[in-house]
């Protein structure tokens, strides 16, 4: 056994931010263009290190929310999805990043932050599927937001977290087909929700216009956990909402 006394390593925190959002019907995920090195130019998710050492990594998540897309996390949901310490993922030094998912509707055109040259919503799919590079381990930390975000709309209320205040059935129908990738059938996915005490309730007798019938809107309801749940349906069929 070695008499040198033991030191500690040398290790950064940061906090990098899955933050999704719907455009368009389609998922999207915020990037920055960083204007620093490392990987100067590159796109990546948004984030940084902890300010000081008396900064939680909580507060170091919420303030980056604030510098890097001005979002205020009481308008959002936000959970820790996971930390990511692989030695050698940043050329800096041994950098543990402690990554969080981040989800609002409607979110405007973000500005760039501190260390950003510009930023941008971009869809997930092109970064699934490999034909956008990310910067670091970032397309890994991407990866499984996404797949975070897509196993709890089974279990949990989340898929409201993409909605507005108020929502058609419809509108919460397009959420999980963007999340998931799939197209389901309406009149399964209706019959689905409303079988969900809890789930969703009636927002009063108002109604919003459309093309046919006006349709009835709802708001999130007091249930989080779903019974029975709403399970994904395999991604290589489509209008398969009854499975």
């Amino acid at each position: 056994m070695s008499d040198e006394p033991w030191s500690p390593p040398a290790v950064l925190i940061a906090v990098d931010l899955v933050i999704l959002t719907l455009r368009a019907a389609e998922l999207h995920v915020l990037l920055v263009e960083r204007g620093i090195e490392p990987y100067e130019g590159a796109q990546a998710l948004p984030g940084g290190f902890l300010n000081n050492a008396g900064e939680d990594i909580p507060d170091a998540a919420r303030r980056e929310l604030q510098e890097e897309a001005s979002l205020d996390t009481s308008r959002l949901h936000l959970e820790q999805l996971g930390a990511y310490g692989l030695p050698g993922r940043d050329p800096r030094g041994r950098v543990v990043s402690v990554a969080y998912l981040a989800i609002a509707p409607g979110l405007p055109d973000p500005a760039a932050g501190t260390d950003a040259a510009d930023a941008s919503w971009k869809p997930v799919e092109g970064i699934l599927s490999g034909h956008r590079k990310l910067a670091f381990d970032h397309r890994q930390i991407v990866t499984d937001g996404v797949e975070r975000a897509r196993s709890k709309l089974e279990h949990s209320a989340l898929a409201t977290a993409f909605c507005d205040r108020t929502f058609t059935i419809s509108e919460l129908q397009q959420v999980y087909e963007a999340v998931w990738g799939v197209r389901l059938d309406p009149r399964n996915f209706y019959r689905k929700v409303q079988g969900v005490p809890g789930f969703i309730v009636p927002a009063g007798p108002d109604r919003r216009s459309t093309k046919g019938r006006p349709a009835r809107l709802f708001q999130a309801g007091p249930r989080n956990v779903l019974h029975p749940p709403l399970i994904r349906p395999d991604s290589s069929t489509t209008n398969e909402g009854d499975r």
